[in-house]
């Protein structure tokens, strides 16, 4: 979170964009803070693009997009939010139908547990770029805390819920571990 993910991808995009090329984008379908089908960063760029979700068949679909003329590349957002079972379908793309495929996201939850998409990426994926943050204290921020409406990290709930900056906070390990262990032990 706040490394610059969408604005890589939103760069890339661009790049092959200027080329004459065409890449796809999809975002996922569940993320809707900047509108249905909008890849938008904290920096203000945006762009439109397709949606996914748990049923989307990406062999199909860039499978189709190739009777239209070449592909330059498929880019995914918030690619955290894919099954693992699509991470093996884009897989394919790169492999039978030889579309570079690029997916961004973060690994893990504010639990520190990953997402299945993003342990499946890890598991299969030809090269990792880990773009960095930093926590408050200057360090390398490698996790991510949920805040309550009582700005205090929260260590239960849903694994997914939607929200940006006024939701997540990026930490380092330690600041994250701390975080975690004061909200399990509230003052009494």
């Amino acid at each position: 979170m706040n490394a610059g993910k969408s604005t890589s991808l939103l760069q890339s995009a661009h790049n092959y964009r200027e080329q004459g090329m065409r890449p796809l984008v999809y975002t996922a379908a569940i993320d809707d803070r900047f509108g249905r089908g909008v890849v938008r960063s904290r920096i203000g760029l945006e762009a439109q693009a397709s949606l996914f979700d748990d049923s989307t068949d990406f062999m199909a679909l860039v499978s189709g997009a190739l009777y239209d003329g070449p592909v330059a590349c498929v880019l995914v957002d918030e690619a955290q939010f894919l099954a693992a079972a699509q991470v093996d379908t884009l897989a394919r793309v790169v492999d039978e139908c030889s579309v570079p495929v690029l997916c961004y996201g973060i690994r893990t939850d504010f639990r520190g547990e990953l997402f299945p998409g993003s342990a499946r990426l890890l598991a299969i994926a030809d090269k990792l770029s880990e773009l960095k943050t930093v926590c408050t204290c200057g360090r390398k921020a490698t996790m991510t805390l949920r805040m309550g409406a009582d700005g205090h990290a929260m260590v239960d709930g849903a694994q997914v819920e939607i929200g940006g900056n006024e939701r997540y906070e990026s930490r380092c390990r330690q600041h994250w571990v701390a975080a975690m262990r004061d909200a399990a032990m509230p003052c009494s």
